[in-house]
């Protein structure tokens, strides 16, 4: 693997959700330890499933992994590195501050700011901490999808620059800590745009909006001075799937895909990984996946072929009608096809002469891509930008607070509204008015792949805290969390693969979320190759697979749709309405 030779000491590993950036960096950590190296696998994702492959919890702490001596991993967990990040600063402060005053302190530090910049700091000091992590040849991120991960890359030089400009920011704690936390953030900068000491691995499916997004984020990590890297194609389908329609038509689109490669990450030294029969889970699996697939024994005539009970995509479509109106979230794990559901989902509601919104709250999603530049009457599409709605957050609140303010006051408030903890807060408020628009029509909301979607609802419950807090419970306001917690007003859609992480992860999600006071409505299992009726031995193995996951979710959810595995990639107005039509195939 060419990503693997001469390597520095940090490895990220990065691209869109659900192209197995997991797997390759699990796989690479086990190589480089029975090579004889030291290391240390991190997980950045909010949701992540370290854990999951190598059979095991880690959680919040450094956890060498029995199975592989040598490895160990960590997974950052933004609610527990909240919680000791809060501790840390309020810790000091117990009996030397007066209730009320520590009240406020502890309510400064509750929002999800704080979750982000614990989470973050974290993240710097395991890039400059030599200390407590001296001791690793190597340390591998196994990062969240694009949009989180771009934020995350982007803070250190953020916070760096708004802390040398003078600014304050009450979630980093005393002021007396701010010069510290200068110094690490600009250490984290060097470090990350030294390409001797940090490798980007820029992982890919062989599909075109894949490769699209890996360049746009090559790209946005190029401006911040990472730059070079490996190209690694993950889960190309081998010779070893045999020849049926559905294997040759998906081969072929692959390998358009490849040849149509963008540019600039076309002149970066590539691998190829072939897509495996069974799931990536354990270390002997990890071993394998970067050797070349092998042809599958046929299965044993006795065994029983697999067949599904149809639950068609357009059954939902229906129940989702009922109501006239309502908003409709996707949500899921990176890669499952949350934007591909959304936009069908909307898509079949305007052609029944329903008034739509389509949006996302994914930074690196596009739906325009997934529509192919096709429109449709009574749909509307938009996308929150978290640059723009930062902008126009910061342009409301000088506005409306700016005018009764004097020179220098104005002056600080407009420094104090470029601290990077104001994005989260303004891509809230467009959730919000999303959220509300739903009252009148349909909204339908492709989300960010899971943590970063948690993070979204984690300032939504501190909202709706604080609001009680300031107005008490007898007031009539409805806060954006009630109206995802109302069942009458919001229908949250699980998004899945037939594979184990992708459902366990879809199973958490929805425990999360009950926590939260809010109930999935219904559950999509997408891309199933059970569902497109294989043939080759490949396939069917794999479909066989899939058929324990598949009951799971049917254990787990009242309403479950199936879309099959189609030979072509659902892009456009007709191949995402087709999605909905009860009579799809495969070949369709």
């Amino acid at each position: 693997m060419k990503f693997l030779d001469e390597l520095p000491r940090f490895l990220f590993f990065t691209g869109k959700g659900g192209v197995g950036k997991t797997s390759v960096a699990c796989a690479s950590a086990v190589r480089l330890v029975e090579a004889g190296e030291r290391v240390l696998l991190v997980s950045t994702d909010p949701a992540s499933n370290l854990g999951q492959v190598f059979g095991l919890t880690i959680g919040n702490a450094v956890t060498p992994i029995p199975s592989v001596p040598g490895l160990s991993a960590l997974e950052i967990d933004p609610e527990a590195a909240a919680d000791a990040y809060r501790e840390r600063i309020i810790g000091p402060l117990r009996g030397t501050l007066p209730a009320a005053e520590l009240d406020g302190v502890r309510e400064s530090l509750s929002g999800s700011c704080t979750t982000e910049i614990a989470s973050f700091d974290e993240f710097t000091e395991l890039l400059t901490d030599d200390a407590t992590y001296g001791e690793y040849d190597h340390v591998l991120f196994d990062t969240a999808p694009t949009g989180h991960t771009i934020r995350l890359l982007q803070l250190p030089g953020s916070w760096s620059e708004f802390l040398t400009a003078g600014g304050d920011a009450s979630c980093l704690g005393p002021l007396s800590g701010l010069e510290r936390h200068k110094a690490v953030y600009a250490n984290a900068v060097q470090a990350l745009t030294d390409p001797a000491r940090t490798r980007l691995v820029l992982v890919t499916r062989a599909q075109r909006s894949s490769l699209v997004e890996l360049e746009r984020t090559y790209a946005e990590l190029s401006e911040i001075g990472m730059s070079g890297g490996c190209v690694v194609v993950n889960g190309v389908l081998p010779a070893a799937a045999g020849d049926e329609p559905l294997a040759a038509a998906v081969r072929a689109r692959e390998a358009a895909a490849i040849a149509a490669m963008p540019s600039r990450i076309a002149a970066l030294p590539r691998d190829l990984i072939d897509l495996e029969p069974d799931d990536i889970v354990g270390v002997d699996a990890l071993r394998r996946l970067f050797a070349p697939a092998t042809a599958v024994s046929p299965p044993d005539a006795a065994a029983p072929e697999v067949a599904l009970v149809p639950a068609p995509l357009s059954a939902l479509v229906d129940a989702i009608e009922r109501d006239g109106r309502g908003l409709v979230l996707c949500m899921g794990k990176g890669g499952v096809g949350k934007t591909t559901i959304a936009a069908a989902v909307a898509l079949r509601l305007a052609e029944r002469g329903h008034r739509v919104l389509l949006t996302t709250t994914d930074p690196a999603a596009h739906l325009t891509q997934a529509l192919d530049g096709g429109t449709v009457a009574r749909l509307t599409v938009s996308r929150i930008d978290p640059d723009a709605a930062v902008r126009a957050y910061r342009d409301r609140v000088m506005a409306t607070k700016g005018p009764g303010l004097d020179d220098e006051a104005r002056a600080a408030l407009a420094e104090d509204l470029m601290s990077p903890c104001n994005d989260e807060v303004a891509v809230f408020h467009e959730f919000s008015r999303a959220i509300h628009e739903a009252r009148r029509s349909f909204v339908v909301i492709d989300t960010a792949p899971t943590g970063h979607t948690l993070l979204l609802l984690d300032a939504a419950g501190s909202y709706h805290r604080e609001i009680r807090r300031q107005m008490g419970d007898g007031i009539g306001l409805v806060t954006p969390l009630m109206r995802l917690q109302d069942a009458a007003h919001t229908k949250v859609v699980l998004v899945t693969l037939a594979e184990a992480t992708p459902v366990l992860e879809a199973e958490e999600l929805a425990a999360d979320l009950r926590r939260a006071g809010i109930e999935p409505w219904a559950w999509v299992v997408n891309s199933s190759v059970a569902a497109a009726g294989p043939e080759s031995p490949f396939l069917r193995r794999r479909a066989r697979n899939e058929v324990e996951q598949i009951d799971r979710v049917r254990e787990l959810a009242a309403r479950v749709a199936i879309v099959p595995m189609l030979a072509e990639e659902p892009v456009g107005v007709e191949r995402l309405t087709a999605l909905c039509d009860p009579s799809l195939r495969a070949a369709g």
